[in-house]
């Protein structure tokens, strides 16, 4: 058996358990605005709290096709 330090081997977990995760023991949301399991406002919602907390998105696809 191979000896590993705390933390290091073992199982990952899936990314989205680790949001989950996240948001039940922290109360930290993270979302993307491109998750197909929101709707067009809810996505939007998404988009305009980033905006307002972090600034616009520097791949901001409406401003390369505009």
């Amino acid at each position: 058996m191979r000896w590993y330090p705390k933390g290091y081997g073992g199982t990952r977990r899936d990314p989205d358990q680790v949001k989950r995760d996240g948001w039940h023991d922290e109360g930290v949301l993270a979302v993307s605005v491109d998750d197909h399991r929101l709707t067009w406002p809810e996505r939007e919602l998404v988009r305009q709290l980033g905006e307002k907390l972090y600034g616009p998105r520097s791949d901001d696809r409406e401003a390369a096709n505009g």
